[in-house]
């Protein structure tokens, strides 16, 4: 059999469909997709991990979180 992809355009319709194919008890799945921006970010820490460009969380934390005072 084949599967489709439904692209509903508001929570209502969403809510429709889902209804419609639990009333037919045709199985289905949630999937969320997620929004260009983030998906480029963890494109990019994957790159980075598979080459090599790596820090601990101890470097990490210093860099982003632990401000020197001045």
């Amino acid at each position: 059999m084949e599967a489709i992809i439904i692209h509903p355009e508001n929570v209502e319709q969403l809510k429709t469909v889902k209804a419609i194919l639990k009333a037919l008890n045709v199985p289905f799945e949630n999937q969320s997709q997620l929004p260009p921006h983030v998906s480029a970010s963890l494109q990019r820490g994957l790159n980075q991990y598979k080459n090599g460009e790596l820090i601990s969380i101890d470097e990490f934390k210093k860099k982003h979180f632990l401000k020197n005072d001045l």
